[in-house]
């Protein structure tokens, strides 16, 4: 399940900060200083690892561990959402590293899942298909592995099951042959994807394709969660697109991404995940191309300075809504209660049910604790506190087997609508009953880089991330 802000969207569509600087409450420069960071919460430690291995358990346990195909969301019955799977590709290994499963145990899954997808039938045809072109279906059927209903074959989705892919190949190094054989099945799946296909209008890449009416008509160009397609197909050791295709995605940086919000200046995409998805994999920390070596600022900044302009909304709220403040945040794509007009705060208000929101955009009182969650590693000191908050305030409703539920919403308190997800708790709102599986996928990787790089570590090593990285134009850094 992908959240993409334009065609997909109608669905299923600088270093960290001293400890001592958020302690002492300073701000980092550039921030607006309503609500300087506080302490970290005595518990915080405690919830974070709580928090953790209850997200790790949604990948072990909802999984079919018989395929590896992983639901979209849980406890609904859903379909298998391939962006999951990269997620939990990536999980596995988190796993082993804070011992909640044994190597061996990780080593299986992530080679069931592999030989899934490499098996998994390709061709033009309408049904009984998983994918075309090395690309897969956004969706499949839970049982039979092939396209669910008449979704899209994705090229930013299947950028994300590759980079859980990517990861495994670099993280199991062992000798044995069932590691040998997930390094191989990754390079396999990995290389039969057509990204040139994909360049409906090139240099630009499609966000995919459907069998009935052909390809989508809506191009990935910056700045958004598809940084990831790009720099998968600049590095293709098959099909590699031309490397005028960053230049390409960097293009409309300027016209439609750069500028100020809250006291931060960057490169703006409303939803949260757009700032965090591709940094799951990829440490930009001192990496920078063209585009941010004449801006003076990498990618992992740019993320930061995204992280504090949100709370920064939240602390002013000029929608009104109930429960937003300094420690309550995370306006990202999630659920939603309905697609209906009610009163509050003394007007006409538009409610909706999933959709890509942010600041200014289908903002309608949601909060979704990953969206905060999930910038963790980029802004710690503002991040746990939120969690801790959210936690402490609201757990009894929206803390669970797998730690925190999608979204919740204290401003939607009708209970004379039919919901499209979730229930209305009286006294309390809005609760989603659902985990997602691409909310809880990068809550958790990026809860595993901040407290250990997990995931930036092995990436670090990937020959292909280093290949694409150097020829979209990047330099510094660990890239050397």
């Amino acid at each position: 399940m992908s959240k993409l802000f334009n065609a997909h969207l109608t669905r299923r569509q600088a270093l960290l900060l001293p400890a001592a600087a958020w302690l002492a409450g300073c701000a980092p420069p550039g921030r607006v200083a309503d609500a300087p960071p506080g302490p970290v919460p005595p518990h915080a430690a405690a919830l974070l690892d709580d928090l953790e291995q209850r997200t790790f358990r949604y990948f072990w346990e909802t999984t079919d561990a018989a395929t590896g195909l992983a639901p979209d969301r849980w406890p609904t019955p859903s379909f298998c959402s391939i962006a999951a799977v990269g997620f939990a590709l990536s999980a596995y290994p988190v796993g082993v590293e804070r011992g909640w499963i044994t190597r061996e145990q990780a080593r299986e899954r992530v080679r069931t899942t592999l030989r899934t997808f490499r098996d998994a039938p390709q061709g033009p045809a309408a049904r009984g298909m998983a994918g075309h072109k090395g690309f897969f279906y956004h969706f499949l059927d839970m049982k039979s592995g092939t396209r669910f209903g008449r979704c899209e074959l994705s090229t930013v989705d299947t950028a994300l099951l590759l980079a859980g892919a990517l990861h495994c190949q670099s993280w199991f190094d062992g000798n044995d042959a069932a590691e040998a054989e997930i390094r191989a099945l990754a390079d396999e799946i990995y290389a039969r994807v057509d990204w040139r296909w994909a360049q409906v209008r090139p240099p630009s890449i499609g966000h995919g394709w459907h069998p009935e009416s052909g390809f989508i008509a809506n191009d990935w160009k910056g700045y958004n969660e598809a940084m990831l397609v790009y720099l998968l197909a600049l590095a293709s050791p098959t099909f590699p697109v031309q490397r005028d295709a960053w230049e390409a995605w960097t293009s409309t940086y300027d016209r439609d991404s750069w500028g100020t919000d809250y006291g931060q200046t960057y490169l703006r995409f409303p939803p949260l995940f757009g700032h965090q998805f591709t940094h799951c994999w990829v440490d930009f920390r001192g990496l920078q191309d063209t585009y941010m070596r004449r801006r003076g600022i990498d990618y992992f900044e740019n993320s930061r300075r995204a992280t504090y302009a949100q709370r920064a909304y939240a602390l002013h709220n000029p929608e009104g809504w109930a429960g937003y403040g300094a420690d309550v945040w995370g306006i990202t794509a999630c659920d939603g209660p309905a697609d209906v007009r009610r009163e509050f705060g003394g007007r006409m208000r538009r409610f909706i049910s999933y959709a890509g929101r942010g600041m200014g955009l289908h903002d309608d009182g949601t909060i979704a604790p990953y969206g905060a969650g999930s910038s963790i590693a980029f802004a710690p000191e503002i991040v746990v506190p939120a969690l801790a908050a959210m936690h402490e305030r609201y757990g009894t409703q929206i803390y669970g087997r797998y730690g925190f539920i999608d979204a919740f919403n204290p401003s939607f308190t009708f209970t004379d609508v039919k919901l499209t997800h979730g229930r209305v708790v009286p006294g309390f709102g809005w609760v989603d009953v659902d985990h997602l599986g691409i909310d809880q996928g990068p809550l958790l990787a990026m809860l595993g880089n901040h407290r250990g790089e997990f995931v930036w570590k092995a990436m670090r090593g990937n020959a292909h991330l280093k290949l694409g990285l150097r020829r979209a134009g990047f330099a510094g850094g660990w890239l050397g």
